[in-house]
């Protein structure tokens, strides 16, 4: 059978007994030995869920005989720890409790799915835990009392606790605007704090050996401090920021595997890894660790689209299911008008400040709407990343079309009619410059007046992005400031494999000034364009032709003058 691809796959036992890729990470087990309690925080479809399996598989001592199954070909099979198979694992995934409007019924739901856990737990374990025919308290951290004060009383195996998702039923009462019953569910004697200060006796009595929490926000733990100050937030610690995601690395022997496994033409995996790179590459936890990192849940998605496709590349680039939560934004900002006044400079500039010391210290909810948090809060969310000391960026080409769409909607800018007949045409004539005049026409159109006083070339590059992506994916892929040997082109656009534009590729240099700048209002009056600019764009195109000499590469060189219009010129 041949090796399958992991898409929604959160099962530790079930990938490796399936026979499905894996991305070895188990080296970081040894890393994560050196803490006690650590909170490891990740944005959504990092793979949190798959590694919680990890570790109970790894830990529980009901799996010593399957330890060479399960662990035999990994990393940590060939040089294991000494707290391998020697834990009762517990493990919760708090993203299973639903949400109701009132404290008392989640706290019902809370007891009642802490519950299905504690009985896997007394099933699992029930030869050593001899006194589980007693009744169960209904109450979960009544039920966890007696559960760790079995543990010490019998000199039992300590308990590994995992809690997956900690903060996801929590940060449902955020963004449904519940903040009332947010704010009662972490301060005084709530249950989840109560719950939290029994896990701190266990660690301090020794029933419960290690602890792994794992959710996507800091605010509900810096919330529970109080309560829960023994946790060890490694989220950006140096020895740990790859522990989740995969490398440039990781992925292009992730794509080598499946071309060999499955037969696909080794001339599109270039293509392939760049589109990859484009799309979903781009995450970076520190300033200090220069290395990007990719969603791998988003990647094994796309290899898995690429699979059933028969090797060719997939319409579209992200499972709508995967898709940021745009109510973030909404509720971040406190509304529309806010966001499109932070959508504005992301649009603008690509980039939003940050204090670095904000990043690395903890922060409640109260901060986390604050507007000097905007930036750190999307960091923690997924939808900016660390673009250097002082700002965040957008991290990839998916990222950046979500937010211009979201842009598009909060500004109440047409993009789904009146676009149909340039987009025909250009795929009959591939005339970039009548593309890019429709463009002008019916999007750039719509624009205030005012904004473009604040304008630049970026604004524009990226929304003609949006738009071409959204009425040409089915041909073409896209990139923006793409890395080449000479420098970075600022817009490209390549036909896919199997279409009649396979070998086809356009580079686009975009060049703004606004009305006011005397020394560039000659522009649309140019009949060539500049030497340096052709120069420029020369360089890339020879880039490009060194590593893909098959490709015919049209160069086009784009300049625009405030709203008073645009000149493009094909260079030869």
């Amino acid at each position: 059978m041949k090796l399958r691809i992991p898409y929604a796959i959160g099962n530790f036992e079930e990938l490796i007994e399936g026979e499905y890729y894996f991305v070895d990470k188990t080296a970081y087990l040894r890393q994560l030995e050196r803490y006690k309690v650590p909170v490891f925080l990740r944005p959504h479809r990092f793979g949190k869920s798959l590694w919680c399996s990890l570790l109970e598989c790894y830990y529980d001592v009901n799996r010593r005989e399957k330890f060479e199954q399960l662990f035999g070909k990994l990393d940590i099979g060939r040089e294991p720890t000494d707290a391998r198979n020697s834990y009762l694992v517990m493990r919760f995934n708090f993203s299973t409790i639903p949400v109701t409007a009132d404290y008392p019924t989640l706290k019902a739901n809370f007891d009642a799915v802490c519950q299905t856990y504690f009985s896997d737990f007394f099933t699992r374990y029930q030869e050593l835990l001899q006194e589980n025919i007693l009744p169960e308290p209904t109450d979960a951290t009544l039920q966890l009392i007696r559960i760790l004060s079995m543990v010490k009383n019998h000199h039992l195996p300590p308990v590994y606790l995992i809690i997956d998702e900690y903060d996801n039923f929590a940060n449902q009462l955020i963004t449904s605007h519940q903040d009332s019953l947010y704010r009662e569910l972490t301060s005084g004697d709530s249950f989840l704090r109560t719950f939290f200060k029994v896990v701190k006796a266990g660690v301090e009595d020794r029933s419960i050996g290690r602890v792994f929490i794992t959710g996507v926000l800091p605010i509900t733990i810096d919330d529970l401090t109080s309560g829960f100050n023994i946790a060890e937030i490694i989220t950006l610690e140096p020895n740990t920021l790859n522990m989740l995601g995969f490398t440039q690395a990781e992925v292009e022997r992730y794509v080598e595997t499946i071309f060999a496994e499955y037969g696909f033409d080794s001339q599109l995996e270039p293509q392939l890894i760049a589109v990859m790179r484009e799309f979903y590459n781009g995450y970076a936890f520190s300033t200090e660790n220069p290395e990007r990192v990719y969603n791998s849940t988003i990647i094994s998605y796309f290899l898995k689209s690429f699979v059933l496709n028969g090797g060719k590349l997939p319409r579209d680039f992200i499972d709508e299911n995967l898709r940021t939560d745009v109510n973030w934004i909404k509720r971040l900002t406190s509304g529309e008008g806010q966001a499109l006044a932070m959508l504005e400079q992301l649009m603008l500039h690509d980039e939003l400040p940050y204090d670095e010391e904000m990043l690395r210290a903890k922060f409640n909810m109260a901060q986390f709407f604050e507007r000097d948090f905007y930036s750190v809060s999307l960091f923690y969310l997924g939808m900016l990343t660390i673009k250097d000391s002082y700002h965040m960026k957008l991290p990839n080409q998916t990222m950046r079309k979500i937010f211009a769409d979201y842009y598009n909607q909060i500004a109440h800018i047409e993009v789904s009619s009146g676009y149909v007949p340039y987009f025909e045409q250009f795929l009959l004539d591939l005339d970039l410059e009548k593309l890019f005049a429709g463009y002008w026409e019916v999007y750039v159109g719509q624009l205030p007046a005012q904004l473009f006083d604040k304008m630049n070339e970026n604004f524009f590059r990226t929304t003609f992005f949006e738009l071409c992506s959204r009425y040409l994916a089915r041909n073409f892929t896209f990139g923006i400031e793409v890395n080449h040997p000479s420098g970075r082109s600022d817009w490209e656009m390549l036909g896919k494999p199997a279409t009649p534009y396979a070998e086809c590729k356009f580079l686009l240099e975009f060049k703004y000034a606004p009305v006011k700048d005397e020394r560039n209002c000659n522009w649309l009056q140019m009949e060539a364009p500049l030497p340096g600019d052709i120069e420029q764009i020369t360089c890339y195109a020879q880039d490009i032709q060194r590593e893909s000499p098959q490709l015919h590469v049209r160069k086009y060189l784009l300049y625009i003058v405030g709203r008073k219009g645009f000149a493009m010129f094909q260079v030869d």
